[in-house]
């Protein structure tokens, strides 16, 4: 029998991660199993081992956390009929989501079970741990860009859909998710207005992006409404502590879609101190109802969004299915942000996870296996 490794999370706010054995994981009938070859942090891995507590607590521990994943297809199920074996793949692994809850489907292992819908398949000169920095920035940005109940943009395709006329907002650019939504928006045929240092201007402006902004700037809102004159916006995604009350203030002075897609949550400038759970519920509480409350004032709309709302909607296979392969193919969709590897092995996910914790900037922290 195939031997597996998974680093697991031990239990709630356990402080390190468990490297050992682990079951093989069987594909069953509509999934597979991918033999990973890189797997990518996000800082929900570090968030869920920290606050395990208050935040994704259905969770069933041990567990194998991780959503970035690339690698080559070993087991196909029977009514699987996309992916042989030897197959190199990218996916957006489902483990964590309430509905599933298996180890089996998280991606801090040697073997991943995937769902076809949630994988792509990468040309032969896309490396694993450049494939493996998309999966959840690309979900992330989908679900806030096509969903129904956020900006529900037109889809994209490859080639690019002309310019439709419509200028997308996305505050933070240089993020996982930015990079993501940048190039999904001007696939879709949108104008991107988007926001980032301005060492990562030049780097934006590759993937797309008709105009960039230092985010820092004191003046960089009434930067964007002037540049905003005369067009017609096509809503805002906001990514970031900070940036849907700033793009409130944009939409607010701008004419077009009226709609902020929040891919961040608050979180208090300074740590809770005692009774955690309820001193984060009530702050998370009073900023809904005051961002609402600003938004009905102002005419803006809001909706905080996450990756997984893609899984079982169309969405899902619009992008994985549909756009994705496709573009890597043909080079008009860039993997980002930039791989930063920060050793090989399972031994080396949490040093991972303590990478991330100092800060990225226009890239994203992998793991080679």
């Amino acid at each position: 029998m195939t031997a597996n490794r998974a680093a697991y999370q031990p239990g709630q706010k356990s402080p390190s991660l468990d490297v050992r054995d682990a079951p093989y994981p069987s594909p069953g009938a509509d999934k597979i199993v991918v033999k990973n070859g890189a797997v990518a942090i996000n800082p929900i891995d570090w968030l869920i081992q920290s606050r395990g507590d208050i935040m994704f607590t259905h969770i069933a521990y041990p567990f194998v956390l991780g959503s970035d994943v690339a690698g080559e297809v070993v087991e196909v199920g029977r009514n699987v009929t996309r992916f042989k074996v030897g197959d190199r793949v990218l996916g957006f692994t489902r483990g964590s989501d309430p509905k599933i809850n298996d180890p089996a489907e998280g991606g801090f292992q040697l073997y991943t079970v995937l769902r076809p819908n949630m994988v792509s398949h990468i040309p032969d000169e896309l490396i694993y741990e450049s494939a493996a920095v998309i999966p959840l920035g690309i979900a992330t940005a989908a679900a806030g860009l096509f969903e129904e109940t956020e900006l529900a943009l037109d889809l994209p395709s490859e080639p690019a859909k002309p310019f439709n006329g419509k200028t997308l907002i996305i505050w933070g650019g240089s993020t996982s998710v930015g990079v993501n939504a940048i190039q999904l928006g001007v696939a879709a045929g949108y104008g991107v207005l988007t926001t980032a240092s301005p060492k990562n201007h030049k780097y934006l402006k590759s993937l797309g992006a008709s105009e960039i902004f230092d985010y820092k700037s004191p003046t960089v809102v009434a930067d964007i409404v002037r540049a905003l004159k005369g067009k017609f916006t096509a809503g805002a995604m906001s990514i970031g502590q900070g940036a849907a009350e700033k793009c409130m203030e944009v939409l607010n002075n701008s004419h077009g879609n009226k709609f902020i897609a929040m891919a961040s949550f608050p979180v208090p400038q300074k740590e809770p101190q005692g009774m955690v759970f309820f001193r984060t519920v009530i702050f998370f509480a009073s900023w809904i109802i005051s961002f609402k409350m600003n938004g009905l004032f102002k005419g803006v709309k809001s909706n905080f969004l996450n990756a997984g709302m893609i899984t079982n909607s169309n969405i899902g296979k619009a992008i994985f299915v549909d756009y994705l392969p496709k573009a890597l193919a043909a080079g008009t969709f860039t993997p980002g942000p930039k791989a930063e590897v920060v050793g090989n092995g399972l031994e080396h996910v949490q040093d991972g996870f303590d990478a991330h914790k100092k800060g990225v900037s226009a890239s994203k922290i992998v793991i080679t296996l």
